[in-house]
């Protein structure tokens, strides 16, 4: 149960870091889950999920192990998305008992040569009509800033969506929005960072010599609606907390757009970034 507090600091800087969500013994199971996992994945598949645009943060080649939609790979993976310790705070923080799945993406940086995010906001990617999109990066080891935490622009969630960069991945004039000019959140293992997807945010190289291993969880309410049909993914829509009142009885998971498609069928064009999207190395990330 978040406190006042921490509900009133989530609203005026767009972030909060809740320390303890789970215990140490826990984030190291999800650690050793992860870690298998990517192991199992990259015998058969490329797992890179470095931006282009990471280039123009560090000349150095880096790397950024991924995988999107753990809850059809890890079943203990799948029973954290939907622990109350987590579900209930975002609840709170979003304003509905109802927090549904929009999608989920597990890093890991290597160690020494992990790959940092540029400056970004996570709303041109998906963006919704309500902006009740929060972003939850559960740690599962240490990440201190030499490990490339997370950094965020506090307040900058008020400024409603910025124009971004096409280039290499979705991001901020690096000019304007320099990585090393935003606030640091070094985190430990089991504590949680919620943001919203409207928070300005990146993050930078790993250089220590341990990886930095995170889970990020993506959750809506489930009346929020998309603006637009983009970023489409395989387990979107899945019920962490709570209901969905707008679901029917099919198998499928329909969405009525706020803004209708044009004649055709093709989605509306948003911020350059064309038709659907499905979720892959240009997704937002942290």
């Amino acid at each position: 149960m978040l406190t006042q507090a921490q509900i009133d600091h989530y609203r005026e800087h767009g972030y909060l870091l809740i320390e303890g969500v789970f215990s140490p013994a826990e984030a190291a199971r999800f650690r050793h889950e992860a870690h298998a996992l990517i192991e199992r994945l990259q015998r058969e598949h490329a797992v890179d999920a470095t931006w282009d645009s990471a280039r123009a943060v560090t000349m150095a080649k880096t790397s950024l192990l991924h995988c999107h939609n753990v809850q059809f790979h890890s079943a203990l993976l799948c029973r954290l998305m939907t622990d109350e310790r987590l579900t209930d705070a975002v609840a709170q923080l979003i304003g509905t008992p109802n927090v549904q799945l929009h999608h989920n993406k597990l890093f890991i940086k290597p160690p020494e040569t992990g790959s940092p995010f540029p400056m970004h906001q996570d709303q041109p990617f998906f963006p919704h009509d309500n902006d009740t999109m929060i972003a939850a990066v559960v740690h599962f080891d240490d990440a201190p800033l030499e490990k490339g935490c997370i950094r965020v622009v506090p307040g900058s969630h008020r400024r409603g969506p910025i124009p971004h960069v096409a280039d290499g991945g979705w991001h901020l004039p690096f000019d304007q929005y320099p990585l090393e000019s935003a606030v640091a959140c070094p985190a430990s293992a089991g504590d949680v960072l919620l943001f919203s997807y409207l928070t300005v945010h990146g993050s930078g190289v790993n250089t220590s010599d341990e990886a930095r291993t995170t889970l990020l969880v993506q959750m809506r309410d489930p009346e929020d609606r998309p603006t637009t049909n983009v970023h489409l993914s395989r387990g979107q829509g899945m019920m962490l907390r709570g209901i969905d009142p707008t679901a029917s009885a099919g198998s499928s998971v329909e969405w009525q757009l706020s803004t209708p498609r044009a004649a055709g069928g093709a989605a509306p064009a948003m911020g350059g970034m064309g038709g659907p999207m499905m979720m892959g190395m240009g997704a937002a990330g942290s």
